[in-house]
């Protein structure tokens, strides 16, 4: 008796309004993606993951049985257990790179501000030398 209800869930049914919607939306969100690179508000190199991601919403928008078949490869019985899968797997991904990006980040910034320290005591050692120096020609000529 459950059999059939199972088998009932695999399948996707959406409706022609739904499937325009969502392609809408991930239209609206790949010209988002677009408009920030242009404002020079995303780097190009981090744009790419955002618009595969566009780019999937648009291709389950197109072709629901996607979905049915990324279920059966991944061995999911219900394509809402798929898709959470595969929405947790793409964040756990995106959670990581941006933690590789920061932690890269913190050591630019690290050496960065050493060298900086660096260049101040040199600086400083210079200007040292030159007052000292010039006070100390100044009491020789008193």
């Amino acid at each position: 008796m459950s059999l059939p209800f199972a088998a009932a869930a695999t399948q996707v049914h959406l409706t022609s309004q739904t499937r325009i919607v969502a392609a809408v939306i991930a239209i609206f969100f790949m010209l988002m993606i677009l408009e920030l690179i242009r404002r020079d508000r995303l780097q190009e190199r981090y744009s790419v993951i955002w618009f595969v991601a566009g780019l999937g919403m648009l291709a389950g928008a197109a072709f629901p049985g996607l979905l049915e078949f990324i279920a059966d490869v991944m061995g999911v019985r219900d394509t809402n257990v798929a898709l959470f899968s595969i929405v947790l797997l793409l964040l756990l991904g995106l959670a990581l790179n941006f933690s590789v990006i920061m932690s890269r980040q913190a050591a630019q910034i690290t050496r960065l501000a050493q060298e900086r320290a660096l260049e101040k005591a040199r600086e400083q050692a210079a200007e040292e030398r030159s007052n000292g120096g010039s006070a100390s020609a100044e009491r020789e000529r008193a």
